[in-house]
């Protein structure tokens, strides 16, 4: 699946000697200037033919808004790797469940325009749902084999609705590259899938987790805890630390790597394990064994809210996929 043309390759971003390293947050040289912003797809369309006729390099930077350093990170990738950047907000309803939490999802548009103004972003495309989901709309796009399982498993409807959305985000905005967090691996691999499978011209770029001082991933949902539940969900990179740590002192029984953070996560009684996985980076099938390199996925709950996180496992010495 990792590519090395545009369309159907993705450039696979290095989790670097020190995975678990925070990511301090870096100031923008960018000065100030306003963010045109665009709520409408045939308008959004026209100021790209603009753009394309001055041979520009477009970057897409897909969020649900609610701004974090996280997403700034990929803000300022995009930045180095195209002449123009834009930075869709949109939360979208068709990637949630009927009990989940659409419409408490926090929103703050003003505060995320400052943010992106601070970048130099040059364009943010706001649509609303019935701007992307008009009336009697009826098609959305599945990915099969690579949802089948962990987050696709609790929430069945979850990656057709990330497929659909980030497929009429290609499809509108037509971006040389675009750029989603590692964080959400799984969501990453299937628009990797996505994109080869349906010969879209755009390289999907993946970069680095970018972590709080005491390593929880940073998520417009940590918002939602509390501060006892804030400390309880440290346990997450704890126990993925601890499980890499094994693997670097020669441990490869994936079962083992595994069970080393599931009981690291039970000592707090009131985080709910949804799943703790060992699999291959690129297909996201369970390994019995690390032979050169893997991915630790993690999802749990604290009190109710959803959390998600992983790290790269690679074997020292080993050599990696061609």
């Amino acid at each position: 699946m990792v590519a090395k043309k545009r369309g159907n390759q993705a450039k696979k971003a290095s989790p670097g000697k020190k995975p678990a390293k925070t990511r301090k947050k870096s100031a923008s040289k960018v000065p100030s200037r306003p963010v045109k912003q665009i709520r409408k797809v045939r308008e959004m369309k026209k100021y790209l033919k603009e753009v394309r006729s001055r041979r520009r390099k477009v970057v897409l930077v897909p969020t649900m808004g609610y701004l974090h350093e996280g997403h700034l990170s990929l803000v300022r990738e995009a930045r180095r790797l195209g002449s123009v950047v834009v930075v869709s907000l949109f939360v979208n309803p068709v990637q949630f469940g009927p009990n989940e939490d659409l419409d408490r999802y926090p929103r703050d548009i003003r505060r995320d325009l400052r943010k992106l103004r601070r970048e130099g972003v040059d364009v943010v495309f706001c649509p609303d749902a019935a701007e992307m989901y008009p009336e009697r709309y009826q098609t959305y796009v599945d990915v099969t084999e690579v949802t089948r399982d962990y987050c696709g498993a609790s929430r069945p409807s979850h990656f057709r609705g990330v497929a659909t959305v980030v497929t009429k985000l290609f499809t509108i905005i037509q971006p040389d590259v675009a750029i989603f967090g590692e964080k959400d691996f799984q969501q990453l691999v299937v628009i990797r899938r996505m994109a080869q499978d349906l010969a879209l011209d755009v390289l999907v770029v993946g970069m680095p987790t970018v972590r709080e001082e005491d390593g929880l991933a940073m998520s417009s949902r940590n918002a939602y805890l509390s501060p006892a539940q804030r400390q309880q969900a440290t346990t997450i990179y704890r126990g993925l630390r601890k499980a890499k740590q094994l693997l670097d002192s020669g441990e490869r029984d994936a079962a083992e790597l595994a069970a080393i953070a599931v009981d690291l996560l039970r000592e707090e009684h009131d985080l709910v394990i949804d799943y703790v996985a060992v699999c291959d980076p690129e297909t996201l099938e369970r390994i019995p064994e690390v032979e050169k390199e893997a991915v630790l996925l993690v999802a749990v709950k604290v009190g109710d809210t959803r959390l998600i996180d992983n790290i790269r496992l690679e074997v020292k010495g080993a050599r990696g996929r061609r």
